[in-house]
């Protein structure tokens, strides 16, 4: 029997993830055509096809989703082995593999590492930045220890704790019609800043989902006029007279040198939480101990 290939697997989930031979291959640093076979290789020994292929890119069939479930399952095992193995060494060497959203890393989460690895300086530090759902993939996956995200997802699979909270505030230019009714730090209701052009951000991400969920609810859509794909565009825009903008109290320090005026939501659901979340059940090693065990010691409810 041929022994399982980690390398051939890690491709079959990249390529069921990104649906592109092409973009897979240039993640992986590989030719295109190396790609194509050892996917062929794999289907012709299997005996099935793992994929779809058509113009447009490729799909995983019936067959290559019970094999990518099964490439997770022993990529998750062989993760939870080297932890398990980590362990049996002092504790002071290993690694930490985060994955974290942009709010995460423009909150506190940078002095957090700075103040981890003056502690655990022989910690081999990989932070990964990206969308809370890919965050989760990663996690599942077993290509990140700890995933750091917003907490409008679902974490059934995972064991979370709060890490910071965040409250989503609204951005208006000073001579926008809301810049008089809105007095800094008083609170602002949704429902008063609905019908105004805006500025969104990220699509799909956690912030927008949790204002088209809130929209939603309040029988209204959002107006916008355009959208960016970071918070730093996001300001320089609402700036520049396109719309109003919301961003989470973490990035409000972007603000700085600017004349927007700014309000926190009133509502409870805009009152939200990044949240620490890894695997349930899973081996931990001292390193990942160690950070999770910091997180929860500095982390403070918001009054």
């Amino acid at each position: 029997m041929t022994p399982f290939d980690s390398v051939t697997a890690r491709l079959i989930l990249l390529l069921a993830e990104t649906g592109s031979i092409g973009r897979a291959a240039e993640r992986e640093g590989i030719a295109s055509s190396a790609v194509s076979r050892r996917v062929s290789d794999l289907e012709s020994r299997l005996g099935v096809v793992l994929f779809d292929r058509s113009a447009h890119g490729v799909r995983l069939t019936t067959a290559g989703q019970a094999y990518a479930e099964g490439c997770r399952t022993v990529l998750r095992a062989i993760a939870d082995l080297d932890a398990v193995m980590a362990d049996f060494g002092s504790g002071q060497r290993g690694a930490l593999r985060l994955a974290c959203t942009s709010s995460a890393l423009t909150g506190r989460l940078p002095e957090l590492l700075a103040r981890y690895t003056q502690k655990h300086a022989g910690i081999d530090l990989d932070v990964q930045e990206m969308g809370a759902a890919k965050a989760l993939l990663a996690l599942d996956e077993g290509r990140a220890d700890v995933a750091i995200v917003s907490d409008n997802y679902d974490f059934s699979r995972f064991e979370i704790r709060p890490f910071e909270d965040d409250r989503v505030w609204v951005l208006v230019p000073p001579d926008h019609p809301l810049a008089a009714s809105i007095e800094p730090r008083r609170d602002v209701a949704f429902d008063a800043v609905l019908d105004h052009a805006i500025v969104g951000i990220h699509h799909a991400g956690s912030l927008d989902r949790l204002l088209g969920d809130a929209a939603r609810a309040a029988d209204k859509r959002l107006l916008e006029s355009l959208r960016v794909e970071s918070f730093p565009a996001l300001v320089r825009m609402v700036e520049a007279g396109f719309g109003i903008g919301f961003l989470r109290s973490t990035s409000l320090h972007l603000l700085a040198g600017t004349d927007l005026v700014c309000a926190p939501l009133a509502e409870p659901w805009a009152l939200r939480q990044l949240l620490v979340a890894r695997r349930k059940s899973t081996p931990l090693s001292a390193a990942i101990k160690s950070f999770i065990a910091l997180c929860a010691e500095t982390y403070v409810p918001s009054t």
